[in-house]
């Protein structure tokens, strides 16, 4: 599986690489320290999997998910608890603070599914009042829409 690492942090990069030689399924098909080098290096290598750090100089790693036409799987690593509720909105495998346990990222790649090519959505983000849930559209026996309420039947 190829992946990207995106963090304005030197040192942040190198340690993410560190660990991540334990698991040799992940190919690092490069780094990138910005949003704008980071949009570059994903049309440029297709990547299946991004970390992706928050806050960056310029454009933040939600800037980035937005300019994207084609968004690999990601897992955000960032210092920030506080985006946590939005990386999922966005889909995001796993949200990893630093410094990052071994153990917590081979969590998190244990949710990194193989690329099929349908690009198609295969979960979604629910929140109802304070719970919040990732659920696989398959489990989905009926979805109502009205305005900023939506009800899904299990």
């Amino acid at each position: 599986m190829k992946a990207i690492i995106i963090d304005d942090e030197r040192l942040a990069r190198a340690e993410l690489r560190r660990i991540l030689a334990a698991h040799p399924e992940i190919e690092i098909a490069g780094e990138a320290s910005n949003g704008d080098q980071a949009l570059a290096l994903v049309a440029q290598t297709s990547p299946d999997l991004l970390f992706l750090d928050v806050q960056m100089p310029g454009l933040t790693g939600f800037d980035v998910l937005e300019r994207l036409e084609d968004i690999p799987q990601v897992i955000f690593t960032t210092a920030y608890d506080q985006y946590a509720i939005k990386a999922f909105e966005v889909n995001a495998l796993d949200y990893l603070l630093k410094p990052i346990a071994p153990a917590r990222l081979a969590s998190a790649l244990a949710k990194v599914r193989p690329a099929t090519g349908s690009g198609r959505l295969e979960r979604v983000f629910v929140r109802d009042g304070e719970h919040c849930w990732i659920v696989l559209l398959a489990d989905i026996f009926l979805l109502e829409s009205d305005g900023n309420y939506t009800r899904v039947h299990f």
